[in-house]
């Protein structure tokens, strides 16, 4: 059930907390600086904050702002809940539920008005976004090759390489364009992994290890071809 009728790409993580929305928007403000229309979508957020009235994601804000304000914002992410737990039990918290069909459905409003879609996805790729429903599904069904967010940390290899083992099989598999280490935080000096995980993950993925993101940097080193990615679908 693909709707990838404009090109895209669905950010997906390792876990939550690894950089998903940082590596989005910077995606996003570099294919704006070339002159596309970008579309971007969250399909639920929980964890949300109460402003005017209303529930505001953080994250679809982010992203609004880097793809220039596009839109409407409420449609950046329709589903959204205050309890910072997973969407379908921050829903049940307030008498809701997960609308399975909005949680595709929704992307519809950018794919009219967009030529490049950025679709972030909520925790990881297996993090449950409904009784039934995973990340992976969504991912799945939208059809976007996954670039998969990891936290430049002790621990990253074995979870990247699980992330990656997940969308190899999942329903058949979900392709992947690469994977970004992201630096969420300064540099941990009792950390010394992180001066060797990027060439560590290199040798052991089957996809391409895009770029190390260091903490609060505006451009990707070495720049990379998003435009490009955003096609192989």
């Amino acid at each position: 059930m693909a709707r990838n009728r404009v090109p895209g790409l669905f950010i997906t993580g390792t876990d939550t907390g690894v950089g998903k929305t940082y590596v989005a928007a910077r995606i996003a403000r570099h294919l704006v600086e070339l002159g596309c229309r970008v579309g971007v979508y969250k399909p639920a957020a929980s964890g949300c904050r109460r402003a005017g009235g209303t529930l505001v994601s953080d994250d679809a804000l982010a992203l609004w702002q880097a793809a220039g304000e596009p839109g409407e914002l409420a449609a950046v992410c329709p589903q959204r809940f205050a309890a910072p737990l997973a969407p379908h039990l921050a829903a049940a918290a307030e008498g809701r539920s997960i609308d399975e069909e909005l949680l595709r459905s929704g992307l519809d409003y950018w794919l009219t008005r967009s030529d490049m879609v950025l679709v972030e996805g909520a925790g990881g790729l297996l993090s449950p976004l409904s009784h039934h429903q995973y990340v992976a599904d969504v991912a799945y069904d939208l059809g976007f090759p996954l670039v998969v967010v990891a936290r430049n940390r002790l621990g990253v290899i074995n979870q990247t390489l699980l992330t990656l083992a997940a969308a190899a099989t999942f329903r058949g598999g979900i392709s992947v364009a690469g994977v970004v280490l992201c630096d969420t935080e300064p540099a941990d000096q009792q950390d010394p992994s992180r001066q060797s995980n990027g060439v560590e993950l290199a040798r052991r993925v089957s996809g391409p290890v895009l770029a190390e993101l260091g903490f609060q940097q505006a451009a990707f080193d070495p720049a990379i071809d998003w435009l490009r990615l955003c096609k192989l679908g």
